[in-house]
């Protein structure tokens, strides 16, 4: 009688709690700043199987993703990073977790700060990327059409 392998049903990646039941490409998604393509690559750099249960994972193939997603941004070419250049370094990073949510905030700031059209469109909480705003994104109690005085 064969012996069944116990499952972890939580597995620490940085500062994510990672579900053990889920395949390794779906479970590192978990990670805030990590997409389906990002943990596709995670996968192949550490060697491990992508198909394989998160939670059934030896500990030393836990531990290789570990230290590819803390040294992601240097293994992976410019362009498979989420912040290419950065604003005040000028280097690639990858963010992960709560850096994406900080740092999207001080973006945010700086444009309320130096007054650019995005800033003031984010202050006034309008459409930032150009959509159309006369009949769609409209808060409040306003329903439908107001007709003319006659």
């Amino acid at each position: 009688m064969a012996q069944e392998e116990e499952i972890k049903y939580f597995v620490r990646v940085g500062t994510s709690d990672l579900d053990g039941t889920k395949s390794v490409q779906v479970a590192l998604t978990g990670i805030r700043g990590v997409g389906r393509h990002t943990s596709r690559t995670i996968t192949m750099l550490a060697g491990v199987d992508p198909h394989e249960v998160m939670g059934k994972l030896p500990e030393e193939k836990v531990d290789r993703i570990r230290e590819v997603v803390e040294n992601y941004s240097e293994r992976v070419p410019f362009w498979m990073v989420n912040r290419p250049k950065d604003l005040y370094t000028g280097e690639s990073r990858h963010l992960f977790s709560a850096d994406v949510a900080m740092v999207h905030d001080e973006d945010v700031n700086l444009m309320r700060k130096i007054r650019c059209y995005r800033g003031i469109r984010h202050e006034t909480g309008q459409k930032v990327r150009g959509q159309r705003t006369k009949s769609t994104g409209r808060t409040g109690t306003t329903v439908g059409v107001k007709r003319k005085k006659e």
